[in-house]
Parts: structure tokens; sequence; C-alpha cells
């Protein structure tokens, strides 16, 4: 029991400089790839359907990665897990990413990622309705953060779509209680827990696709197939497995800081690849929005120390 004792807290330091090493690696990889897939969506939707593009990126995803790691010898998830990993897999994956989908019919890819800017209000309410309310400054960058939010779709197309608009919210408000009722279930470990949910996720994606008369295209372009593999392989599988660990190592406001940062990296991103254009409301509300986050990271930083 003493030599138990002494490796553990031999262990504790070398844990805690991996999760400081990890954490901004994972955010870095939340704030560029996520705010990359909007676009990356808008090209897929040239010849896939919403909900069936959404299915089939994650059934290959889930099943690729749920693949090499059971060949690699990581159990599968206990019944209880399945269940967990299924109802939250519906919420994030399910109808966030696929509502998201949806809307992009009907609005830009830099608007659809305005509009999910919003999800961290919901997930510091959802995470307040658990006992763990964020604290004044955090509470301070998310107001500023939404406030840039607001600037940002001033003069956007987003007020022309309702349907879009309806959709984007709900898609936030899905992922950020999906996020915050994670937290306190049995999740199947590390990265079994991204291909339990894709898997789970793409079941309900693609009955609501082929349910609702979506049909897979006959030939579809070498573009909008490239961009499938894309979200596949770097949204979903990369991405999302950050997401999922900054989410259990770090606090809820940092962990869902990346949805203030995602819309200016989607704006440039339509403006370089799709010519999309920025106006002063654009660049305002993207200065506003990182200087949110900037308040988000150093409120996590002080409340460490």
């Amino acid at each position: 029991m003493p030599d138990h004792s002494v490796r553990a807290t031999a262990e504790a330091p070398r844990r805690l400089a991996d999760h400081r090493a990890m954490i901004p690696l994972a955010m870095f990889a939340l704030y560029l790839i996520w705010g990359s897939t909007y676009l990356g969506i808008r090209y897929a939707l040239g010849s896939y359907p919403p909900f069936l593009l959404a299915g089939v990126r994650f059934l290959g995803a889930g099943t690729a990665l749920y693949g090499f790691l059971r060949w690699r010898g990581m159990a599968p998830p206990t019944p209880l897990q399945w269940r967990n990993a299924a109802f939250t897999g519906l919420l994030l994956l399910g109808m966030g990413n696929g509502l998201v989908c949806f809307a992009e019919q009907r609005v830009g890819s830099g608007i659809a990622a305005v509009a999910v800017a919003s999800m961290p209000l919901f997930a510091a309410l959802f995470a307040g309705m658990y006992g763990h309310w964020s604290n004044r400054r955090e509470t301070i960058g998310l107001l500023i953060g939404f406030a840039g939010v607001i600037v940002l779709n001033l003069g956007s197309s987003l007020s022309g779509s309702r349907i879009g608009a309806i959709a984007l919210l709900t898609a936030a408000m899905c992922w950020a209680f999906g996020s915050a009722w994670s937290r306190r279930q049995d999740m199947p470990a590390g990265p079994m827990n991204t291909a339990a949910q894709m898997l789970c996720a793409s079941a309900g994606l693609l009955a609501v696709g082929f349910g609702s008369g979506e049909r897979l295209p006959a030939h579809p372009t070498v573009r909008a197939t490239l961009a499938v593999v894309y979200l596949a392989v770097f949204g979903s599988i990369i991405a999302f497995s950050a997401y999922l660990y900054v989410l259990k190592h770090a606090r809820p406001a940092l962990a869902t800081s990346y949805a203030y940062v995602n819309p200016p990296v989607a704006v440039l991103f339509g403006v370089l690849l799709a010519g999309e254009h920025v106006g002063p409301y654009d660049l305002t509300g993207m200065t506003v929005i990182l200087l949110g986050v900037a308040v988000i990271t150093l409120a996590r930083q002080k409340r460490q120390a």
C-alpha cells in the first residue's frame, strides 16, 4: 500500500503536466478545425443532402475509429455506457451537427457559425442547473463573447431565414445540454467515447434522412466527396476527440469557448476560399468575440492558481 501511494503521488504532477500541454493543443484543434468545418459542410451540401451527409460522415468516422480501438485491444463500452453515449451522441452530433447541416442550405457557412456561438451561454445555464455556475470573470467573458456575436450578426442574412435561425438555435441548445449532461455520466473511456457517440448518432441521422425522403447522390462531385472525407477525419475523429478531452479536463467555460472563435475562423475561410463578403460589423464582432475568449481563458488560469 505505501508503494502504491508513493507511485500515485509521483504520477500526479506528470498527469497535471500532460493536461497543461494537451489542453492548449486540443483547443487549437477545436478553434481551427471546427472553424473550417462550416465551409466543409457547405461544399459537401453541393451533392449530399443534410442529414444523410451528417449520417455518412459519422458512420464512416465512427466505424473506422471503433474498429481501430478494438483491434488495439480496448474494451467495448458497457451497456450503460452505450446508453449514455447514444443519448449524448444524438444531442451533440445528431441534433447539434445535423441541424447545422440542415440550416446551411439556407444560410452561409460563416453566419451558421455565428449563430452557433450562442452555445456557451446555454452551456453555462445547464451547468448551473447541476450546481456549477460560472464565476464572475467567466460570466463577464461569456457576456462579452455574446455581445460580439450580436455585433457580428447585425449585418448578416440570418434574419432572412427563420427556419435556419430556429434550427441553429436548437442545435446550440442540444449541444450545450448534451455537454453538461455527459459530464456526470458513466461514459466510455477515452477515444472509445468518441467512436460510440458517432456510431449512435449516425444511426439516428441516417434514419431521419432516409425517413424524410433524402437519397444519396448517384454521381457526387469530387469536391463534395473530399469535403465529406475531411469532415469525417478531421472534424469528427480529431476535433471531436479533442473536445471530449477538454470537456473532461477543463472548466466548461473554456471547453465551450471554441464557439466564439469558430465564427471568425469560419468567416475567414469563407472569404479566402468561397468569396464571402466581410463588412465592418464582421470585423468588429470578431474582435469582441476574441476579447471574450481571452477573458474566459484568463479567468480559468486565475481560478486554477
